[in-house]
């Protein structure tokens, strides 16, 4: 991968080394560049909308095509190597997707005060355990986990863990082809 941005650039990849002080150096400017690229291309488009709900969709259809892109590949690579790690660039990652959760969330309530996006429930009124609903109605509801946190990122992974993989509006062979390459 480093050899194709290298060569993309104009660059060998000892040239592009001798760009950065070391890889750290060179991987923070990556992150910096995949969050300038996301920005110019999905970012600026909700921001010129007015509606909230507008704007969240230009930001899921935005970033659906951008993720598709190798750039959205190199920082999700970057992600998982140094997720779990107290290191700059996973530090650098975090910030990112704290900033886009939050203007994520900041949307959500701006449509919820219009009425435009129906209130959810509260994190701490998510059934428990010992509050499950009768096995009945738990076929009809989806499975949450409770969250640890009200931060936005909380809310995310609870939302996210709380659905199926696949979703089931994939074709089975789509399926198949996504859990070759995650």
């Amino acid at each position: 991968m480093l050899e194709r941005v290298a060569s993309e650039a104009g660059y060998t990849r000892g040239a592009l080394y001798h760009l950065f002080a070391n890889k750290e150096e060179l991987a923070l400017a990556v992150v910096r560049w995949v969050e300038e690229s996301w920005n110019a291309e999905v970012g600026r488009l909700a921001d010129e909308e007015a509606d909230p709900v507008e704007a969240l969709l230009l930001m899921a259809r935005g970033h659906a095509v951008y993720c598709r892109r190798d750039v959205a590949g190199v920082l999700m690579t970057l992600r998982m190597e140094f997720a779990g790690q107290d290191h700059p660039v996973g530090r650098a990652i975090a910030e990112i997707v704290d900033r886009v959760l939050a203007v994520c969330a900041d949307r959500i309530a701006a449509g919820r005060a219009t009425g435009a996006i129906p209130r959810g429930r509260h994190p701490s009124r998510r059934p428990t355990p010992t509050s499950a609903p009768s096995r009945a109605s738990r076929s009809r509801l989806p499975a949450t986990r409770p969250t640890t946190s009200n931060s936005p990122r909380g809310r995310c992974a609870a939302f996210s863990a709380s659905r199926p993989f696949p979703p089931p509006w994939i074709a089975p062979n789509e399926a198949a082809h996504r859990s070759r390459i995650a």
